[in-house]
């Protein structure tokens, strides 16, 4: 119940709700299907709340195992006692959890170990007794430890020894490693030096000193693979006088004693060869682990926007992959993704057989009524897009452009999943496809491709691999659920990603399908081998089967709710024979005259599942997506020798990072907009304003033609 109540608090979440979702997280339904589907019994926690619900769950419990675990370690030792029990129980952290059972734990050979070996554990005990019984000179008390079998051969040596012993234990106290590592927080410096004589992108920070606790996530992250690459001398300074004083305050007892000299000494050890490496690593990992995080949900919500946007539908694409000395690339794709030609031009340096490449343009652009022609934005992507503006322009039948991001386009190219879909394809040919199809259906394209190959993330090779992973599947599937999929059309890669099937199950549909001929209704899906009715229920209502005789196949309703879909249908004198691909409009606003809470008891559901019944019955089959902006097509070609300082221009946000956001403005090199340029007011994070596949308007603050840098401004445009 603790658990339950922590995450209460720490969420801002009722104790109620969060209940209800652990219940059903643990009887092993999926988030999309909880947040969808049972509304009702969560208050209608969406995807996000319960993913952050389910991290933090995972780490509680991993911490209350972890407490378990050191508890009966101490316990089968005989030196379990209440107060150790106690602070294992209010203990927060794992940090603290190892705190507590480091004087415990089985170390490899120390100083401290020998010494104790060797007999001088009572030495120890006497000099931190701090005592003025003693005579001052206390070798004449190390001298009843000397033993020579045991390798203690004088009363200095004894003496060495006990100190080492007094050094190990006060830098196992949990206590004093707890506050230090708060005091080292509250007044360490991170700084970083140069490492290497020579010039790098980390110059910034050959000589940086900044308060741990303000150093921005991004700063953090940049410093360590600065010190990864050798080109910088990373550490973390603090004044040894606020954690020495503090020790003292704690471990010295007698100024007077003739102890006092020994006890010192073993402190200041303690804390320069034991506490500051190890509090120095804790903290470093901690910062890296916060930088970590926010960066993954940084890369997440990119991830999130650029899988959302407005597909462009109902259009014939020409997908061009540029390059020099290998030609460009062509394929065209039909309304469906469906290639129906392929091509090879060589319109760029060396060859530049310009008029060649233009005949074999036109003729695939008038045999196939190109409606777009999608360009790849990597190597000789402007010198191809000034070609295609001319060659479009002597066509001159309104075949637009569009600069396509393609990024992991090779990734998917060289892929078994490529390979697999285009046996007879060469990677070039596969990377034309997909920035073809990507403009078509990014989230159908893009879910091919490994997250972190999309480009709209930072520093994300640093990342723990499994955490960024874990993060960034949990948003795939979150965009995949929220479109719903087409189960006749949908490839494996896609349906993989619907909540109750995984890949194995995926790639069942597809061979069922092929077997068997295009499912005819949901229900058929029982049938695929692997989808039992636990994984039928999960993903049903995420499928959909636009030929079913069953009107709500097609729809977000989940086949639990078909019979009072029916009955709500009859409550406004309609049948199922009477919902056409318009949808029944008005159908909520006369549920709302109706009166929502008398509807709901007679239909003895609750009303977020009314209110999505009728927002499906009044759209069915809709796509989420299509009330998002359209990406801008373009007719004509912008160089960046054209730009000049203080010209407005409409751009396409690419990537939003810690310190600003970068823009498409139709040339080769994206502007970055920093973010004290985003607007007037104080933003903490240019996603408070900016997300990825935003239309913006900006104007051009700064322009290096030289070294390509466009620096944007979005105040006063």
């Amino acid at each position: 119940m603790e658990i339950l109540e922590r995450l209460s608090e720490e969420l801002g979440i009722k104790l109620s709700q969060i209940e209800a979702a652990v219940n059903l997280l643990d009887e092993g339904n999926t988030i999309p299907f909880i947040a969808r589907y049972r509304k009702e019994v969560t208050g209608s926690l969406d995807d996000e709340q319960l993913r952050a619900l389910s991290d933090r769950l995972n780490y509680l419990r991993g911490l209350e195992k972890r407490k378990e675990e050191v508890y009966n370690a101490i316990f089968e030792q005989g030196k379990m006692t209440p107060e150790i029990e106690e602070a294992l129980k209010e203990a927060k952290i794992l940090a603290e959890v190892e705190d507590i059972y480091r004087p415990y734990k089985q170390k490899k050979k120390t100083r401290a170990s020998v010494a104790r070996e060797r007999g001088l554990t009572p030495l120890a005990e006497l000099l931190m007794e701090q005592a003025d019984k003693y005579d001052a000179d206390l070798t004449v008390l190390a001298e009843g430890y000397i033993n020579e079998e045991k390798g203690v051969e004088t009363a200095k040596a004894a003496l060495a020894g006990a100190m080492d012993i007094i050094a190990e234990d006060i830098s196992d106290d949990a206590d004093y490693r707890r506050d230090i590592r708060a005091l080292t927080y509250e007044h360490a410096f991170l700084s970083a030096k140069q490492a290497k004589d020579e010039d790098s992108v980390y110059a910034m920070y050959y000589d940086y000193n900044e308060k741990i606790k303000v150093v921005p996530s991004h700063r953090v992250l940049a410093i360590n693979r600065g010190e990864k690459e050798e080109f910088l001398k990373v550490s973390v300074d603090i004044s040894k006088d606020i954690p020495l004083n503090y020790l003292l305050s704690k471990v010295v007892k007698a100024p007077k004693s003739p102890a006092f000299l020994y006890v010192v000494s073993a402190m200041v050890d303690s804390y320069d060869r034991l506490i500051a490496p190890s509090i120095e690593r804790e903290i470093r990992s901690d910062l890296f682990d916060v930088a970590s995080e926010g960066a993954i949900k940084l890369f997440s919500q990119n991830l999130k926007n650029l899988l959302m946007q407005a597909p462009i539908k109902g259009k014939t694409v020409l997908g061009l992959d540029p390059g020099y000395r290998t030609g460009c690339k062509l394929a065209v794709v039909d309304k469906t993704g469906k290639v129906l030609d392929t091509a090879v031009i060589y319109p760029t340096k060396p060859h530049e057989k310009t008029e060649q490449a233009k005949k074999i343009v036109k003729n695939l652009v008038t045999k196939y009524n190109v409606d777009i022609v999608s360009i790849g934005n990597g190597t000789a992507s402007k010198e191809s897009e000034i070609f295609v503006a001319e060659t479009l322009k002597e066509i001159g039948i309104g075949t637009k452009y569009i600069v396509t991001s393609e990024a992991g386009a090779s990734v998917y190219s060289a892929s078994k999943l490529g390979a697999e879909e285009f046996p007879d394809f060469d990677v070039t040919q596969r990377s034309a496809v997909s920035i073809a199809r990507r403009i078509q259906d990014p989230l159908a394209e893009l879910v091919k491709i490994d997250p972190k190959s999309i480009g709209v993330g930072q520093y994300q090779h640093d990342m723990k691999e499994a955490r960024l992973d874990e993060a960034l599947s949990g948003v795939v599937e979150e965009c995949v659920n929220a479109v719903g999929v087409d189960v006749n059309t949908a490839s494996y890669s896609l349906l993989e990603h619907i909540a109750g099937i995984n890949a194995t199950s995926a790639k069942n549909i597809v061979k069922y399908r092929e077997e068997n001929g295009e499912f005819k209704k949901r229900s058929e899906i029982k049938k695929v081998p692997r989808i039992g009715a636990k994984a039928f229920e999960q993903c049903a209502g995420f499928l959909r089967v636009s030929g079913s005789d069953e009107i709500f196949d097609n729809t977000g309703i989940h086949p639990e709710s078909y019979e009072k879909a029916t009955l709500l249908l009859g409550k406004f004198g309609y049948t199922k024979k009477d919902i056409t691909i318009q949808g029944l409009k008005g159908l909520r606003k006369a549920a709302d005259l109706y009166g929502m809470d008398k509807l709901c008891a007679e239909l003895a559901i609750g009303e977020p599942t009314v209110i999505d019944i009728l927002s499906e019955l009044e759209k069915p089959g809709r796509d989420i997506r299509d009330d998002l902006p359209m990406p801008e097509l373009h007719s004509d070609i912008l160089d960046i020798s054209d730009l000049s300082v203080g010209m407005v221009l409409n751009g396409v946000v690419r990537n939003v990072i810690d310190f600003g956001a970068f823009v498409d403005i139709g040339v080769h090199q994206d502007g970055l907009v920093h973010v004290s340029e985003i607007c007037k007011k104080f933003i903490k994070h240019p996603s408070e304003m900016l997300s990825v596949g935003d239309q913006v308007k900006v104007k051009i603050k700064s322009l290096d033609i030289a070294k390509k840098r466009i620096g944007l401004t979005m105040k006063d445009v």
